[in-house]
């Protein structure tokens, strides 16, 4: 790498930190926008990209596409998805980058090129892996029409921004966790108070009561209190 691209490398870090950043000064920004914007970023800053997207599988079984920038990503995730190979699928479970330079040369993944050059115009693929909370693995992937479009820079910049990716969309998705979980205890402690005011028992024996409805009747707790609350405010 030159000193030119080495330079032109790092500035294209800085970029990427600073979309981050500003993803995470918005309060109102949920996972899937956050996502779906990182997703748009990646197409214009990784060299060669025409289209991005991401690819996320559960046990390498059920993949889903929570962002892309073209019908293409899409559609060759559902390729992955029926032959259970390809290579944003390898990248999400097995290595850290993979590259198909020309899809027509590339023997890898022969079920997944079969249709993919048939239903798609796509030759070249570059997939980075996401690490993503819990059992889930995926892949920031980037696209092109003709073959040979990514080089080293490329591979350099897109390993950047699949660690920052991962980062900001684990942020976001726990941020949303915690805002259910104090909306879900919120609903609860509503309910409970309405227990307690009504039958005359204590904070503990009111929490019973939910969990024997919700055992009895196979539904989350939560879901019960929710049930409850929103009855009472029906008949207020």
């Amino acid at each position: 790498m030159t000193v030119n691209d080495q330079g032109e490398v790092e500035g294209t870090h800085l970029r990427i930190a600073e979309i981050v950043q500003q993803l995470h000064s918005r309060p109102d920004t949920d996972s899937d926008t956050v996502i779906a914007e990182l997703a748009e970023h990646a197409a214009v800053e990784i060299p060669g990209a025409e289209y991005a997207g991401v690819t996320i599988t559960r046990n390498a079984r059920h993949i889903d596409t929570p962002a892309a920038t073209h019908k293409w990503p899409i559609l060759l995730d559902e390729i992955q998805q029926r032959h259970r190979e390809g290579p944003c699928l390898t990248a999400a479970w097995e290595e850290k980058t993979i590259h198909v330079a020309d899809l027509e040369a590339d023997d890898r993944f022969p079920l997944y090129r079969q249709d993919a050059l048939e239903q798609t115009p796509v030759r070249s693929v570059m997939a980075f892996q996401m690490f993503i909370a819990g059992e889930t693995m995926g892949a920031l992937n980037v696209y092109a029409d003709e073959p040979h479009a990514f080089g080293q820079q490329s591979r350099d910049i897109g390993l950047i921004f699949a660690a920052h990716s991962s980062v900001a969309w684990n942020s976001a998705r726990r941020d949303e966790q915690f805002k259910r979980a104090l909306a879900s205890r919120d609903t609860i402690g509503q309910a409970k108070g309405m227990i307690m005011e009504r039958y005359g028992v204590d904070a503990v024996q009111a929490f019973e009561v939910l969990r024997k409805l919700s055992q009895d009747s196979n539904v989350p707790l939560v879901q019960v209190a929710t049930q409850l609350v929103t009855k009472a405010q029906l008949d207020s």
